[in-house]
């Protein structure tokens, strides 16, 4: 029961940072302008390509994250602290101009679930950053899991994004994001402070 109940404490201390990260309900009012045009087939498409995109990059930082530690000598506090300044000024860029990163409307469509959906959007250096501190303080199962769970709603909020906006509207939506803004940017004052008091103790 005591393993059961850690094992549920570190999905949830590894799915919150993630699920803020990412922000998919925030990719939603830049993903249906630029799929509205396609027919649900199209669309469908690009969404799996999107999340296909995203779950292959992050699995591989989440592969390599540890090789790049040891090859460049860097201790999981200077990640800490540089990984939490990267995700306060994402976080602060959102809050200010609302847009955490910016999307490439030009891209064709057969791209477009690469760039920019898969990636800088759904994910990015947010969530890059994140996965790859996670992973040097949680079990890497764990913290796989709870990548693939926040994708798994990612792709159950794009594949029905017109009815999600429809629901939310566009001052929900955008109300929605700011909130999860201001989470993340709490996140990475968190992260900050623990890198700090890691190469202070």
């Amino acid at each position: 029961m005591e393993n059961l109940i850690r094992i549920l404490q570190q999905f949830g201390l590894t799915f919150v940072p993630l699920f803020v990260a990412m922000d998919a309900i925030g990719v939603l009012p830049i993903l249906v302008p630029l799929t509205q045009d396609m027919k649900a087939k199209e669309r469908s498409r690009v969404v799996r390509l999107a999340v296909i995109t995203a779950l292959g990059l992050g699995l591989g930082f989440v592969a390599i994250g540890k090789g790049i530690f040891l090859f460049l000598g860097i201790e999981v506090s200077d990640f800490l602290v540089a990984g939490g300044i990267i995700l306060f000024l994402l976080a602060a860029k959102e809050l200010v101009t609302g847009k955490m990163m910016e999307a490439q409307a030009s891209v064709g469509a057969d791209m477009l679930g690469v760039v920019p959906l898969g990636t800088p959007l759904v994910v990015g250096p947010a969530v890059l950053a994140t996965l790859l501190i996670l992973v040097d303080l949680y079990p890497v199962i764990i913290v796989i899991v709870s990548f693939i769970t926040n994708l798994a709603i990612a792709w159950l909020l794009f594949t029905q994004a017109n009815r999600v906006v429809a629901f939310l509207g566009q001052g929900g939506v955008r109300a929605t994001s700011k909130v999860v803004s201001i989470f993340l940017a709490a996140i990475a004052i968190k992260m900050i402070r623990q890198g700090i008091l890691e190469v202070l103790g």
